[in-house]
């Protein structure tokens, strides 16, 4: 006899999908979708459970939420979930993917390295967490020198003003992600790098993923007084202004690097006297719309940067039972390679000029 399987997602900002399911011979068969959602009228349950019954249970997400869609008629009203959100649940209760509390969660505190070391960092635990030989992890940076670290597929002259550059005495690196420019001095920016299996994705879009990794940041933002919400797609923002920005990066391992960086106590004259698209996007509003348009978090909660890492680190601690951890020596040496041989090098920097 075929064994239940049970799947869960909570959709961001929505509702609970529940889905049992059994197996046979490869397909989804006695298929219950439940939750605590609102759908109109009540006999589409009836169609989506009868459009998931015979599935072939390989079936990627995209795949079962068309399926589901393709059945519903005009005029149906899901609310508080979606296709893709059955799908996901479906793909949870077959183990093909996983929730947060499906893994035991690493947390390394903030520890001050070389910019490069720390872009090298991403790519190595990615790695690690990929190949199995480290849980997946939560990573908050710190530095000394100021940097610019700038986009995978960022142009350097294109982003980066030479005279600024060599003014302020700016070390740029070009990281492993997509996105765009960080302008990082010591203690002005809150950074932090999620490594994780991708299977925490599974289904969602690429804009729904950012908004769900960082959902216990937001979590922690509000414990503090700061409303913050997604921008699409990834942008972090407040009404007062723009606070952070995040990239990812998928690796071929099946592991995968959410990254993100908020604005503490950012210079905005100086980080528009370094980049270029700063001055660009703020060509006609004058350097005072910097300090608006990049709002930092010093000044929207009065609180230190060591007290915001604090509160961030106990709040993903507390929702994912998080577990301190250090970096290895083997990862730090093969970090230091990666910056001899990558991260360090002309090559890399100006790959695309």
């Amino acid at each position: 006899m075929a064994s239940i399987m049970h799947g869960e997602y909570k959709v961001h900002g929505g509702k609970l999908v529940v889905v049992d399911l059994e197996v046979h011979n490869g397909s989804l068969a006695n298929v219950s979708v439940s939750g605590d959602f609102f759908l109109e009228p009540d006999e589409a349950l009836d169609d989506i459970n009868r459009a998931l019954n015979g599935l072939d249970a390989a079936s990627p997400a995209s795949e079962i939420a068309d399926a589901i869609s393709a059945v519903l008629p005009a005029g149906v009203v899901l609310f508080g979930f979606s296709a893709q959100a059955v799908a996901i649940a479906v793909r949870r209760a077959l183990a093909k993917a996983t929730s947060w509390l499906d893994h035991s969660w690493d947390i390394i505190a903030p520890t001050v390295l070389p910019t490069a070391v720390n872009v090298a960092l991403d790519e190595v635990l990615a790695r690690e967490v990929g190949a199995g030989r480290r849980n997946p992890t939560l990573r908050f940076w710190d530095w000394n020198e100021p940097s610019v670290v700038i986009g995978s597929f960022q142009s350097v002259r294109n982003e980066l003003d030479p005279a600024g550059v060599e003014k302020f005495g700016i070390n740029v690196v070009r990281r492993i992600s997509g996105g765009g420019a960080m302008f990082m001095e010591a203690g002005n920016c809150i950074t932090y790098s999620l490594y994780l299996p991708q299977s925490l994705v599974d289904g969602l879009s690429f804009e729904d993923s950012y908004k769900f990794l960082d959902s216990w940041v937001m979590a922690a933002l509000e414990s503090i007084g700061v409303q913050a919400f997604y921008v699409p797609l990834n942008d972090i923002a407040t009404d007062q202004g723009k606070i952070g920005g995040a990239a990812q990066k998928r690796l071929s391992n099946g592991a995968m690097l959410h990254h993100v960086t908020m604005s503490y106590d950012i210079d905005a004259e100086k980080m528009v006297q370094v980049l270029r698209i700063g001055k660009e996007k703020l060509s006609d509003k004058g350097t005072r719309s910097a300090k608006k348009r990049v709002d930092p978090l010093r000044r929207q909660t009065g609180l230190s940067r060591a007290e915001i890492l604090t509160t961030m680190s106990e709040t993903f601690t507390q929702r994912y039972d998080a577990q301190p951890a250090e970096l290895t020596l083997a990862e730090l040496a093969e970090a230091a390679a990666l910056v001899e041989s990558k991260f360090g090098t002309d090559a890399w920097l100006n790959r695309i000029p």
